[in-house]
């Protein structure tokens, strides 16, 4: 008998995270889900160990590391289920956690995809930086989240505790229509990891879906934190497939002012960075730049794009958020978004 809801763990050299968190993740309690874990290729014994200790689990054997958005698509072709939900590894989930999203998504069929609310495992208190209560995108193409703008997670008091409607659902916990998934063309393969599933609620909100957040539900993730400005592979894929992002889905009389801005700022962060001593950072902006160009000319076939560009757009700053952020100083998102956008 079909699941109602596939959670679809996706692991790489991933066993203690599997250690830590796969017990609360069993636990969730709903009644109709199956727990599945797609390996990208592990040269640990994390496979041998979910063998030996939960026959009960569904494994899917990847042959390469895939990266996250292939290493989803792939496995998800071998999933049959009305929801997935696509969780990380280092993903504690808390008792009901699962209940109050199944109900929202049930409630709406113009509901695409939701998250839960995301706080810091190493911090409980706070939001995580991927996705904290929903996540917003500026002007400019900027993703930042109620919570979290920036480097800066705020505490979380309740203060965005709301059923909202927003730009994009973290793809740490992001539970989406299976049938939805496979017709907008799933995650875009080109992007490898970082900002894939911006880009794919995007898609989803331009083909008419609505993205939610639903912070009856209470997941802790322990997650990179902020975005290590060393890593060079980080920073290259974060810029370039932000700028990808921008060319696939924006209305083309903005695409031809936007991405030169974004060109010029983003050479602004770089040039900040090299005075400072971030080499790496340098490097890795003017990289991605060089890539961006790479794939207009050469590899635009290999993106997946927009099935239409109708659909409304929610959670969406018409300012700056590097302006507001940056220059006036403003560190949480209401001082930012002080109305409804």
């Amino acid at each position: 008998m079909q699941s109602r809801v596939a959670i679809v763990i996706l692991n790489w050299n991933g066993k203690k995270h599997l250690e830590n968190f796969l017990p609360s993740v069993l636990a969730s309690g709903y009644p109709s889900m199956e727990v599945i874990v797609a390996d990208n290729a592990s040269t640990d014994d994390s496979v041998d160990w979910l063998e030996s200790r939960y026959p009960e689990i569904g494994i899917i054997r990847l042959p390469v590391n895939y990266g996250f958005a292939k290493g989803y698509n792939e496995a998800l072709k071998k999933v049959q289920s009305e929801y997935y939900l696509l969780l990380n590894s280092d993903v504690e989930v808390t008792t009901g956690w699962l209940q109050p999203m199944m109900q929202l998504m049930d409630s709406d069929a113009a509901i695409g995809a939701c998250q839960p609310k995301i706080r810091m495992y190493a911090d409980k208190k706070l939001f995580e930086y991927a996705g904290a209560s929903g996540g917003w995108l500026d002007s400019l193409g900027y993703p930042f989240a109620r919570g979290r703008v920036f480097d800066y997670c705020e505490e979380d008091k309740g203060q965005y505790d709301d059923v909202s409607p927003v730009f994009w659902a973290s793809g740490a916990a992001l539970l989406v229509r299976a049938e939805l998934y496979h017709r907008l063309g799933g995650l875009d393969e080109f992007f490898f990891a970082h900002q894939e599933e911006i880009d794919f609620c995007w898609r989803m909100q331009l083909a008419g879906y609505k993205i939610m957040v639903c912070p009856a539900s209470v997941v802790y993730h322990v997650g990179g934190g902020t975005l290590p400005k060393g890593n060079e592979k980080k920073v290259f894929l974060n810029f370039r497939n932000n700028l990808i992002m921008l060319a696939k889905n924006l209305p083309l009389t903005q695409s031809l002012w936007k991405i030169p801005m974004r060109f010029a700022l983003d050479s602004i962060s770089a040039c900040k960075s090299l005075f400072e001593g971030q080499g790496v950072y340098f490097k890795a902006i003017f990289e991605a730049q060089g890539a961006f160009i790479g794939w207009l000319l050469r590899h635009k076939k290999r993106s997946v794009f927009p099935m239409q560009k109708k659909g409304k757009l929610h959670g969406c700053y018409k300012g700056s958020v590097v302006w507001q952020h940056f220059v006036k100083g403003r560190k949480q998102f209401s001082e930012i978004v002080q109305e409804k956008e």
